[in-house]
């Protein structure tokens, strides 16, 4: 599987991704943000950051870049897209997954490490995961999730929630909610499962020398695809 992470300006967890990806064994092109070729890739990820400076909204302006609409006609075409942080942000500003990322409860930037609970029993990402927490950081200021009551629902029915924040043994607690997000709900897919969007850095907890390969587990499901 060849793997395409986008760079806008103000990405700054790129080369994370590009290291993980090849830490992987796995191949991996940078795509600028004006570029329209997605160079054969199968899987796209946009990676966090503050893309165009987090100007309007968080993700508002990447949403338009040249470089979106193959992003978005790959999805559509049932192709493998992520968005990790900023990343997660631009998806929902392109209605790529249900919701929308606001200012966290406390209005403050948020970094350190958090639990999440996989919670889809069926997503590429979460399904072969049989942990009940992974430890994994968390760097922003707007990532609280917001949806209405019908898409909250159609989100639990439709098994759309990815992960949502707990503690160490897997307890989803209001306490384990860094900030605010409905449900504790850290990442969502979108109805037909191919487009992933969550705002803790798995591509952060992936090489043994930084003491946390929990991320590296969930980074792995993505392999599946091949052997699907």
């Amino acid at each position: 599987m060849k793997f395409g992470v986008v760079v806008f300006p103000g990405s700054n967890c790129d080369q994370d991704a590009v290291d993980t990806l090849e830490l992987m064994d796995q191949e991996v092109v940078k795509l600028w943000h004006k570029d329209h070729d997605l160079q054969g890739c199968d899987f796209i990820l946009l990676p966090g950051g503050f893309s165009y400076g987090d100007y309007l909204r968080t993700g508002s302006v990447a949403r338009f870049s040249p470089i979106m609409s193959e992003v978005i006609a790959h999805a559509n075409r049932g192709g493998y897209l992520m968005g990790i942080c900023n990343g997660f942000q631009i998806l929902a500003e392109a209605r790529l997954v249900p919701g929308v990322l606001l200012r966290n409860s406390n209005q403050q930037y948020i970094c350190k490490n958090v639990y999440l609970a996989p919670q889809s029993p069926d997503a590429l990402l979460t399904a072969g995961l049989d942990r009940p927490a992974y430890k994994i950081p968390m760097a922003h200021g707007e990532g609280r999730y917001f949806a209405d009551a019908d898409t909250l629902k159609e989100l639990n029915d439709n098994g759309q929630v990815l992960f949502r924040y707990c503690d160490e043994t897997g307890a989803i607690l209001e306490s384990a909610n860094p900030n605010g997000s409905l449900e504790n709900i850290a990442g969502v897919t979108n109805k037909g499962k191919n487009v992933f969007g969550m705002m803790p850095h798995p591509e952060r907890a992936a090489d043994p020398l930084l003491g946390n390969t929990d991320g590296r587990l969930i980074l792995d499901q993505i392999l599946k695809a091949v052997l699907v």
